[in-house]
């Protein structure tokens, strides 16, 4: 069976490393050179991460030669299941899944890794809206067991059950989820981070407090706050006012003070600065 990846982002070369290391051949596909390039860097590291914490007998770069890495499209068209990791930009999914409904043949299902929008609109952009899913991983893949997989209004069971048993095949565990705004996971966490954001506006705790009390009182790995400079407070904001705009809930609010944040150019982790300062 052949994996077919766009995008070589942190998400795009997770899923692909997560693939490769599970024994499948992948094609990694970006827009450049130069990105296809870092990517093999950072895979070809990170894979070597991985096997020093767990006794294999694969070796890096056995993992390795399993992906290919391309610029061409074209080399995806005779792949089993296409996920697609670009950009949250809608316009820009429609657009590639166009172009791979085009190239691919039939029996190519295609996945898209959103965290946010519609499967259904997305799969409108092909002839083959009943094989175009959900494949929701989370940051970061080859360590989160969670796959979100999102049946979109004409996805067919077929479908579902395909990805739903690749995801297990990977070493993954998945939940079904109808296609809906920010789906299951990121529909409770986010207003929760939200939540977190006014109450330090409000001035009743510190940020240090607010999560030490998460992590204390609720059993949590990271406090809400240290977990919003994690993802990127404009990811953050870009996925609260989808979630807004989609529902139209004056219950998904999003604080000022991250809007300024974010204005301000300060995103968290990776920029320095967020609701904490990362000298």
């Amino acid at each position: 069976m052949k994996i077919g990846v766009i995008g070589s982002g942190i998400m795009g070369n997770g899923i692909a490393q997560t693939f490769a290391m599970a024994g499948y051949d992948v094609i990694l596909s970006d827009l450049n050179e130069e990105a296809i390039t870092r990517a093999r860097e950072v895979i070809a590291v990170n894979i070597e991460r991985v096997l020093k914490k767990h006794d294999s007998m694969q070796s890096g770069n056995e993992i390795l030669q399993r992906i290919q890495f391309t610029t061409e499209k074209n080399a995806l068209a005779d792949t089993d299941l296409i996920v697609e990791a670009i950009i949250e930009n809608m316009e820009m999914k429609k657009a590639i899944f166009k172009e791979l409904d085009e190239i691919c043949a039939q029996k190519t299902i295609f996945a898209s890794n959103t965290s946010s929008y519609s499967i259904t609109e997305i799969a409108a952009a092909t002839t083959r809206p009943d094989r175009v899913c959900g494949m929701h991983f989370f940051n970061p893949v080859p360590v989160m067991k969670l796959v979100e997989v999102i049946r979109g209004e004409s996805t067919s069971d077929e479908t579902i059950a395909f990805v739903q048993q690749l995801a297990t095949q990977i070493g993954k565990e998945s939940i079904t989820v109808t296609d809906a705004p920010l789906f299951v996971v990121n529909r409770i966490l986010v207003p929760m981070i939200s939540e977190a954001i006014f109450v330090l506006d409000e001035g009743i705790a510190t940020a240090e407090d607010i999560d030490k009390g998460m992590v204390l009182g609720t059993n949590q790995p990271i406090g809400p706050l240290k977990l919003a400079d994690m993802i990127g407070l404009d990811t953050l904001l870009y996925v609260q006012e989808t979630l807004l705009n989609e529902t139209g809930d004056s219950k998904y609010r999003i604080s000022q003070s991250l809007k300024k944040l974010v204005r301000a150019g300060h995103y968290g982790r990776k920029t320095g600065q967020g609701f904490y300062c990362y000298s």
